[in-house]
């Protein structure tokens, strides 16, 4: 299905979808009770289940196989979006942001990366259309981001190039003024962290651009699947970063998960020519892929907390014998 069999009114019907959610998730978020860890959970949920309502809109005007590219997509760039909690996480450890200033910085960074999510696409697919070669570079590039994730668990990283760099070329002042971007310090305007914050995550996001669009090319080449399953992936970022933060740390092998996605993906493309596989096929492959490296993460995170505890006959004899806690 090409791009051009899109109806007008599918991308308006998207786009009122989007924009209502967004607006009813600012309502919830203006009070303190919308941005607690419990409210984070529940809003992940409701952008999950969006996400899959809109795939069962797509089933019902264009089929079981478009329906499937959109899963496919979808999936890919919510797994590799988990990728970017990490640099979420080291970009806000490195300016001491609070957390509650954190989710005005994330709202704006994300919708910053809607922009140019759409941009990426809309050229790669411009970019496959004219010179099919083209495929093979993205799959290049896709091998190489495998064997990057691969190397190293993003949770050792501890200070951002980006922050370092920016605060070295813009007048910065340690202090806040409220959540605002800007403070008047002696008759000057000086950015505040979070205005770093803010660039260092958009221009983290154009990084992160290069291996997730190709990646979600890999499934689909419709502008309409792909655009729409990545906005729906990546809307829900914020509240999946409140709801992780403390934890996602914890998954130790999950890079391991990440990097067999994107190699998928990589030979996917490379291989495209001579070998077909379906959407629901991938769909299978990237679910399998990232769920036994979260259910690995699990369970080597239950034996560290077993191994933790001393064993009863390492106890001292007498007394009432309890196990300690380290």
């Amino acid at each position: 299905m090409s791009s051009g069999q899109i109806a007008p009114w599918e991308w308006g019907l998207f786009g009122v979808v989007v924009v209502s959610m967004i607006f009813i998730d600012l309502l919830a978020h203006r009070t303190k009770r919308g941005e607690t860890k419990k409210a984070a959970y529940a809003w992940s949920i409701a952008w999950i289940l969006v996400g899959l309502a809109f795939g069962f809109f797509v089933w019902l005007r264009h089929g079981g196989n478009t329906a499937q590219e959109y899963l496919g997509a979808y999936l890919i760039e919510k797994s590799l979006s988990l990728d970017n909690l990490f640099v979420f996480l080291v970009i806000f450890a490195s300016l001491s942001v609070p957390e509650n200033k954190q989710r005005r910085v994330l709202f704006w960074g994300i919708f910053g990366a809607l922009v140019f999510r759409g941009l990426f696409i809309f050229l790669g697919l411009e970019a496959i259309e004219r010179w099919n070669w083209v495929v093979y570079i993205f799959g290049a590039i896709l091998l190489v981001a495998a064997w990057r994730v691969a190397r190293r668990h993003p949770s050792e990283e501890s200070d951002n190039k980006v922050v370092d760099w920016l605060e070295k070329r813009l007048p910065v002042t340690s202090e806040y003024e409220g959540k605002q971007f800007f403070k008047h310090v002696d008759g000057k305007w000086q950015a505040t962290p979070l205005l770093i914050a803010l660039i260092a995550i958009e221009l983290s996001d154009v990084a992160f651009a290069i291996d997730s669009v190709p990646a979600a090319l890999s499934v689909s080449h419709n502008l309409f699947v792909v655009y729409t399953s990545n906005v729906f992936a990546i809307l829900g970022l914020r509240a999946l970063y409140i709801a992780l933060a403390k934890t996602v740390h914890e998954l130790r092998y999950l890079h391991w998960g990440l990097a067999a996605v994107l190699a998928f993906a990589g030979l996917k493309m490379v291989l495209s020519e001579w070998v077909h596989v379906a959407p629901l096929v991938s769909v299978a492959i990237i679910v399998t892929c990232i769920g036994i490296s979260v259910g690995l993460s699990v369970r080597a995170r239950k034996r560290d907390a077993l191994r933790k505890v001393v064993p009863r006959e390492e106890q001292p004899r007498g007394g009432r014998q309890e196990e300690i806690h380290a």
